[in-house]
């Protein structure tokens, strides 16, 4: 990894931005005499129908609110609908949040030191760390994302045209912090050259949204003690938006490919549910992640199970948002599935989680192997790998306590470079 110290920066494109009058150079290490504190615009909130996607800004935030108490945090968000700007306020009441178009984003413009660009897929706001490096000359930084080649929906990188352009920004980061070392690798590859470049947890990690009352409710009502239920996870290789967005057409392409799929990337997490009840005293939550996976779980977890191991199996028909989603993940003795956000929500807060992924996604699942769980990291393509899954997961259910503790070593690793990593936005604040 590069080394955290900085290297020397051609910073031409801010010295004649600053020659406009557009951005004194140096205005961020300016302010800190006069008592005015460092103000931070954060980049992030991309959806609000995945409780991973409503993670990674909370989580940022907690990073923020426990390693640099004394900044002032302005949250620019793509969308923060169905009730999550509540959360956030609630949990972080001196958070600003400056919508696109609004005088508080003009004002943030004007006023904040820095930009940090939030954890996702990729980087997912090119267009707007752009116009802030274009517009304003103050320095920004990357945290925590993949760096991905083949297409997403919410990448640019693909054409060479669009890489260059990636690249071109990444370089004029003062860091970029990716979520997994296969991404890092990549950027480097093809060029990318910032002067810190390293690997930097998802935001999600530190996400401690909760909802305790309302899981308590519902473990209660659907018979699920603490400790002596375990969750799992379905997906579908894409996610099928078009079943609930209504601007989304039909993807007959990507359907096709769900349904040839879905057998394979779910016959196994059947079998762990089957073996989790008939070999421990355990039962198992079927749980959503997105809108679209309380149907997935129905028709390729739920109903195909023997009815004698339905007795003791709940299937979730309801969405949930994040707070609800972690107090209950919380209790369980681990979590299971095709998902990668519940179980780092699950590792932040030291509970055992299996990861299983398949080529279509990005690198992103590969980020197991950098905290230490790479046995807990499945890819579906591959038929031997598939076969480990079943023992993985009855390994922790029957060794709770030492699965515990595989948990909570991650947790540790992840908290420390969370430090680091804020320990470098502190550098470059002037703090």
């Amino acid at each position: 990894m590069v080394s955290m110290q900085n290297s020397p920066r051609d910073f031409s494109r801010r010295k004649a931005l600053a020659t406009l009058g557009l951005a004194p150079l140096g205005a961020a290490l300016a302010t800190a005499a006069d008592g005015t504190p460092k103000r931070v615009l954060l980049r992030s909130s991309w959806q609000t129908v995945n409780i991973g996607d409503i993670a990674h800004t909370p989580g940022v935030l907690h990073i923020l609110e426990t390693h640099l108490p004394e900044v002032e945090v302005t949250l620019w968000p793509s969308s923060v609908d169905n009730g999550v700007d509540e959360l956030l306020l609630e949990r972080f009441p001196k958070l600003k949040i400056a919508k696109k178009g609004s005088p508080e984003l003009k004002k943030a413009f004007k006023e904040c030191d820095f930009l940090l660009h939030g954890s996702g897929a990729s980087l997912v706001a090119e267009n707007d760390v752009k116009k802030w490096r274009d517009e304003t000359g103050k320095p920004f930084g990357i945290y925590g994302i993949t760096f991905p080649l083949k297409k997403s929906s919410k990448t640019t990188a693909t054409s060479e045209e669009g890489l260059k352009n990636a690249i071109d920004i990444l370089n004029d980061a003062q860091f970029v912090y990716f979520r997994d070392s296969r991404s890092l690798a990549l950027a480097k590859e093809k060029g990318c050259k910032a002067p810190v470049m390293e690997f930097g947890p998802d935001g999600a990690f530190a996400c401690d949204l909760r909802d305790d009352e309302k899981a308590a409710a519902y473990l209660k009502a659907n018979g699920l003690e603490p400790g002596k239920f375990m969750c799992v996870i379905p997906r579908l290789r894409y996610t099928p938006y078009w079943t609930i967005k209504e601007n989304r057409p039909f993807d007959e392409v990507k359907h096709a490919r769900n349904e040839e799929m879905k057998e394979n990337d779910h016959a196994q997490l059947r079998e762990a549910i089957i073996k989790v009840v008939e070999e421990t005293d355990l039962k198992v939550l079927v749980c959503p992640e997105d809108r679209t996976q309380m149907a997935v779980g129905k028709e390729m977890l739920y109903d195909p199970l023997p009815e004698a191991i339905k007795e003791r199996v709940v299937w979730r028909p309801d969405y949930w948002l994040t707070g609800e989603a972690i107090s209950v993940h919380d209790q369980s003795a681990g979590l299971f599935g095709n998902e990668m956000h519940s179980p780092i929500m699950c590792i932040g807060h030291g509970v055992p989680a299996i990861v299983c992924r398949w080529e279509e996604q990005t690198s992103k699942g590969f980020m197991w192997e950098d905290i230490g769980l790479g046995d807990w990291l499945f890819t579906t393509d591959n038929e031997d790998e598939l076969a480990g899954i079943v023992p993985a997961v009855l390994e922790i259910a029957k060794n709770p306590e030492a699965a515990r503790k595989k948990a909570a070593k991650a947790r540790a690793f992840v908290e420390k470079r969370q430090k680091e990593t804020t320990d470098q936005l502190r550098i470059e604040l002037g703090l």
